[in-house]
Order: structure tokens, then C-alpha cells, then sequence
């Protein structure tokens, strides 16, 4: 039996006919920069997400990178974010010249440790603290940051908030959407997520009109008026053929959230009846609505040769991520040690994400874990 880490062909058999519709009439338009579509999206988007207003922009990356140009981050500036996440958290701090500050993760939930945020801003020189500008917490695998403390340090030291929720369009903290907490929400329509486009794409949410506008110059050049420049930006615009696509998908992404959530419910159920108990520990799900872009499990000793073994029999997997940032070539000249950030790299060796897309079947997944309890009765 193959099990595949992703399979998209599926999902796209259950809406094609209507993506064709919706494209064809489209193409008849010939509307292919901003435009109808895109504004169409962008409400759809901030009412999904609970909040004021969605800039449609062109990758996850690029949703990043364009919040931190609208709230003036630049060279020599702070930003607090987490070790353990994509590589463009990071990434999208350092080309602006600004210095990326680490903290470790929660044991649980892989998301930023409040408490380890207090202890990096208690321990900061002065000079530090005062060049420090804004957080980024990373909502990982589906699962929201603990929000309340990050927004409550926020708040006391005069930081922008940066909501990196490429993974978790739909999650729940307290009551509140991913997005929806922050000055800015970053999310990510690549492929491979929850709500993925056919190519690239990505938005901003905010509360805020002002930077709502900033945005919106931003992502055309910074021109206001056309042709007309005050600012520098870039060119963020999302693709309007990316835009109906997701917005023909938008209106399936609750009930394709509510079957990862069932498929997570029986692969648990799966492992504590296996009695792996003692070799794996499965996701810990401690804010409201997890919505299970990824569904990782700690792998206490030999995760790469259960991976090795899981591949020989048809079954996928990934390690998000295998080596924390901070330990990467790029990232030497921050000087942060190995065993800086413990919690991370405990995770970059143990972690392992396993198949979870709602068109899995149960038998499918009841193969996975048996091919996994099958790996550790044999070692």
C-alpha cells in the first residue's frame, strides 16, 4: 500500500470541474494583475480570518517580508522570533539588515516559549533592548503560539507584532483566529498548505487601516499614485489567476480542517492501541482549534532509520526541520552556539511528520502505524 506524505490530485478530482468553471470565465476577462479577483479574495480572507482588512501578496515569504517594510524595519534593528521554523522567518529579517534574536521553543507545541521570551529580554543589554523592534511568533503545524504573554511583552517593551501563520489559516487561540491577534498575519497559499494555490501566493491580515494602505503601496513599488513614489517597496502583487483558485478552495477549507482533525483523533487512538506510548509521543493539542497542516510526532531514538523503514514501505515523511537556524552556514555570524537552544535542536533530531490530507483512508493510516509499531518490535 502507498501512503504518500501529500497527494493534491485527489482534492483537486473533487473541485475540478468547478476550478475550470471559475478559470475559463477567468481567461474570457483577460483581468490577470490585481483587479476584481483579487479584492474578491481579500475580503473572503479577512472575514475567514477575523480581522479588518487582507492584502493579497505573492508568496508566504513575501507576506513576511512586506510587514516588516511597513513597520520600518531596517538595518541594525531587533526582531525576537523562534530557531525551529522555515527558513523565510529568519531569512526575511536578514534582508532588511535587521538581526534576527532566537528564543527556544515549548516542548509541546514546538511554538515560541513565552517563558524563554522573558528570560532573552531580562537577560539583553540595554543597547540591545533598545534596537530590539518587533516579535515574530511562528504558529507551527497548525497549532497557535501562546499568544496572551507574547502580546502582553509586546506590548510592554513597544513591539510589533509579526503573526507568522503560514501554517494555520483557521486555527483557534482562546476564541481568536490565527491573524487576527498581531499588527500583521502572514499566511502562505503555497501548494502543499491547507489552503494552497496553484503556484505561489500569500496575504497580509491587519486591524489596523493605516497599515492596510502602507501594504497596499508597498506590494506595487511603493507607488502612490501610479507612477508616483514617496517610498521603495517591491513587487508583491498576488497573481489574480492564484486568487480565484483559492477562493474556490476557501469555501472547502473547513471541512477539509474537520477530516485532519478526525484523521489526527484516529492516528492517535491507532498508537496508544499499538502501545508505541514509549517510543513515539504524538501532538500535543493545547490551544483551541489545531488544524493539522502537519501532523509530527516526537521519535524518541532512531527516527532517520524509522524513516529509512517507512520509505521502503511506500509510506512518506518529513523532518520539519532538521537543523534549527541557528545552527545554519548563513547564520554563523550570530555566534549562537550549539546547545543554545536546546529544546530546538531536540526537536530537529526527533521530530517527524507522517501523512495526515483528508483524503487519507483509515485504512491507510492504521497500515502507517502498524508499519511503525512493526519497526519497533523488530529493533
Amino acid at each position: 500500500m502507498k501512503v504518500p506524505l501529500l497527494e493534491l490530485k485527489q482534492q483537486y478530482q473533487s473541485i475540478k470541474k468547478e476550478v475550470l468553471r471559475v478559470a475559463e470565465e477567468f481567461f474570457e476577462k483577460q483581468y490577470f494583475i490585481l483587479g476584481p479577483s483579487v479584492e474578491t479574495l481579500e475580503k473572503e480572507i479577512s472575514r475567514y480570518c477575523a480581522s479588518k482588512y487582507a492584502v493579497g501578496v505573492s508568496s508566504g515569504t513575501d507576506a513576511l517580508l512586506i510587514s516588516l517594510m511597513a513597520a520600518g524595519i531596517g538595518p541594525k534593528d531587533g526582531v525576537i522570533t523562534t530557531p525551529y521554523t522555515f527558513f523565510s522567518t529568519a531569512g526575511a529579517i536578514t534582508r532588511l539588515g535587521a538581526r534576527p534574536i532566537f528564543v527556544d521553543i515549548d516542548p509541546d507545541t514546538f511554538n515560541l516559549s513565552p517563558e524563554g521570551l522573558v528570560r532573552v529580554l531580562t537577560t539583553m543589554g540595554q543597547a540591545e533592548r533598545e534596537r530590539l523592534r518587533a516579535i515574530i511568533p511562528v504558529h507551527l503545524y497548525g497549532q497557535c503560539a501562546d499568544m496572551d504573554p507574547i502580546l502582553k511583552v509586546a506590548e510592554d517593551y513597544n513591539l510589533v507584532v509579526i503573526e507568522d501563520a503560514a501554517q494555520a489559516i483557521g486555527a483557534e487561540y482562546r476564541g481568536r483566529r490565527a491573524g487576527s491577534m498581531g499588527n500583521y498575519g502572514c499566511f502562505s497559499f503555497f501548494p502543499s498548505k491547507n489552503l494552497g494555490a496553484f503556484g505561489d501566493g500569500g496575504a497580509v491580515t491587519t486591524n489596523s487601516k493605516a497599515i492596510d494602505k502602507k501594504l497596499r503601496i508597498l506590494r506595487v513599488h511603493g507607488a502612490n499614485p501610479k507612477y508616483y513614489h514617496r517610498v521603495i517597496g517591491g513587487n508583491f502583487r498576488l497573481d489574480a489567476l492564484q486568487a480565484v483558485i483559492v477562493s474556490v478552495k476557501l469555501k472547502y477549507l473547513d471541512g477539509w480542517i474537520k477530516t485532519r482533525q478526525k484523521n489526527a483523533k484516529i492516528y492517535k487512538q491507532l498508537f496508544k492501541k499499538a502501545g508505541l506510548e514509549r517510543h513515539i509521543q504524538l501532538p500535543v493539542e493545547k490551544e483551541d482549534r489545531h488544524i493539522y497542516n502537519q501532523f509530527v510526532i516526537r521519535v524518541k531514538e532512531k527516527r532517520d532509520l524509522l524513516r529509512q523503514f517507512l520509505l521502503s514501505k511506500e509510506i512518506g515523511s518529513e523532518v520539519y526541520y532538521p537543523l534549527p537556524l541557528h545552527l545554519q552556514e548563513c547564520f554563523s555570524y550570530l555566534n549562537y552556539p550549539n546547545g543554545a537552544f536546546p529544546v530546538a535542536e531536540h526537536a530537529a533530531s526527533h521530530s517527524l511528520a507522517l501523512p495526515i490530507y483528508p483524503e487519507l483512508t483509515e485504512n491507510q493510516l492504521a497500515y502507517v502505524v502498524e508499519k511503525i509499531r512493526i519497526f519497533f518490535s523488530n529493533s
